[in-house]
C-alpha cells in the first residue's frame, strides 16, 4: 500500500481553526500522511489574534531539510510565510528536492484588511515561489495584491487568474468567498480553459479557517494521486461541508466543521 504523505508549510494557530491544525486536521480527514513546517507560533482565538511569534528562517530551514531527507511528500501546501527571505528559503527547498504538487495559499491580507506582506515578499512569491507552484489558491484581495488589478468584475477576475497562470502556476484558483451574492463562484483556469466552482453562500460567522482547509484539501487529494481538477472539486464539496455544518465553537468567528465531509459520505 503506497501511503500519500502532505506537508504543510504554515504558522500555528493556538485555537485551532486556520493554520498547521487545519492543515493536519484535513490531511488525516482525507486519509494522507501529515506533516509539518512551522513558520510561526500565533496566540490565537475564535476573537482574534493576541501574539505572532515567528520562527528563524533557519528553523525553518532545518525542519525543510528534515523532511526532504527522509519523508518527500508527494505534495505540499504553503501557508503564512511572513518575509521574503522565508519565501526565498522554502522556494530554494522546494527545488533542491524536487518536490512536486505544490500548492500556494497565498496568505496576504487578514480578515481585518490589513496587509501581511511587504511588497519585497510579495515580489519573491511571484518571482520565486509561485512559478514551482501546481495550483495557487488566491481569494479576491489576494489576486488584487499579486497582481495590480481591482477585480470588481467577473472579467477582471478572468484577467487576474490569466496573470497569474503566466507566472508560472499550472492551476489557478481564484477563490470568490469576498465578492457579494448569494452564490459564491470559484474561478479555475488551467491555461486553456476557465471552470467556474459554484456553491451556496452559508451566512454563518463561522469562517475562520476556510481557506488553509480549501487549500489543505486539495494538498491531500494531490498527496494520494488524485488529478488535480478532480482534486479541486474534492476540496470544494470539503469547504462546503465544513462550512454547513459548522461547530458554533468560541465567541468570535468560529472554525470549520472538518469531519463533516465524511460523516456526509457515510451517510450515503
Amino acid at each position: 500500500m503506497t501511503i500519500g504523505k502532505a506537508l504543510t508549510i504554515a504558522g500555528s494557530d493556538s485555537g485551532g481553526g486556520a493554520g498547521i491544525q487545519a492543515d493536519l486536521k484535513t490531511f488525516q480527514e482525507l486519509k494522507a500522511y501529515g506533516m509539518s513546517v512551522i513558520t510561526a507560533v500565533t496566540a490565537q482565538n475564535t476573537l482574534g489574534v493576541q501574539g505572532v511569534y515567528p520562527m528563524t528562517v533557519d528553523s525553518v530551514i532545518e525542519q525543510l531539510d528534515s523532511i526532504g531527507s527522509d519523508l518527500k511528500p508527494n505534495a505540499l501546501k504553503t501557508g503564512m510565510l511572513f518575509s521574503a527571505e522565508l519565501i526565498n528559503a522554502t522556494a530554494d527547498k522546494i527545488k533542491q528536492y524536487s518536490l512536486e504538487n505544490v500548492v500556494i495559499d497565498p496568505v496576504m491580507i487578514a480578515k481585518s484588511g490589513a496587509k501581511l506582506l511587504q511588497d519585497e515578499a510579495i515580489l519573491a512569491m511571484k518571482n520565486n515561489l509561485i512559478p514551482q507552484s501546481t495550483v495557487i489558491t488566491p481569494n479576491i484581495p489576494e489576486a488584487e495584491a499579486l497582481t495590480g488589478i481591482q477585480l470588481d468584475t467577473f472579467k477582471k477576475r478572468q484577467e487576474a487568474a490569466k496573470m497569474l497562470y503566466d507566472l508560472g502556476a499550472d492551476y489557478v484558483i481564484i477563490k470568490g468567498g469576498h465578492a457579494e451574492s448569494d452564490t459564491v463562484m470559484d474561478l479555475v483556469f488551467d491555461g486553456d480553459q476557465f471552470t467556474l466552482l459554484e456553491n451556496k453562500r452559508i451566512y454563518t460567522e463561522n469562517t475562520h479557517g476556510t481557506g488553509c482547509t480549501f487549500s489543505a484539501a486539495i494538498t491531500a487529494e494531490l498527496a494520494k494521486g488524485t488529478p488535480v481538477i478532480e482534486s479541486i472539486w474534492i476540496a470544494r464539496d470539503y469547504i462546503q461541508a465544513a462550512i454547513e455544518e459548522d461547530l458554533h465553537i468560541g465567541s468570535g468567528h468560529g472554525p470549520t466543521n472538518h469531519w463533516a465531509y465524511q460523516e456526509r459520505r457515510m451517510k450515503v
